[in-house]
């Protein structure tokens, strides 16, 4: 049986002002757990919408972003510069989070590069 194509690790909704972790992460650390959710929920405060955060079939983390058609208050080009921030503030969170997916449900291999 092969994973599915996109695997959701959490997400938040500014329309239902709810949280979500998939419960296959239930096993990360609780900081961890608790950066995500309130990374998501800042998210979706500050621009609206919902934010969805998935693992690809590769296992990269990608950031889903959708909106009610009528929603007037959504910031689109601020949902997107608050991604760039996010990927770039959060970028060792979100690389140790690809990795965990990719060794623990992937069963994919560690590559050590190993400086001298």
């Amino acid at each position: 049986m092969g994973q599915p194509e996109n695997v959701v690790l959490c997400g938040a909704s500014a329309y239902e002002r709810k949280y979500y972790l998939n419960e296959e992460f239930e096993a990360l650390p609780d900081s961890i757990k608790d950066e995500l959710k309130i990374m998501c929920v800042l998210f979706t405060e500050d621009v609206g919408g919902i934010l969805t955060l998935r693992f690809t079939e590769e296992g990269s983390l990608e950031f889903v972003v959708d909106a009610d058609e009528g929603d007037l208050l959504y910031d689109e080009i601020g949902s997107a510069l608050k991604i760039k921030d996010i990927q770039w503030t959060r970028q060792d969170l979100l690389e140790s989070l690809e990795l965990f997916y990719k060794v623990f449900f992937l069963g994919q291999g560690i590559d050590m590069e190993v400086e001298e």
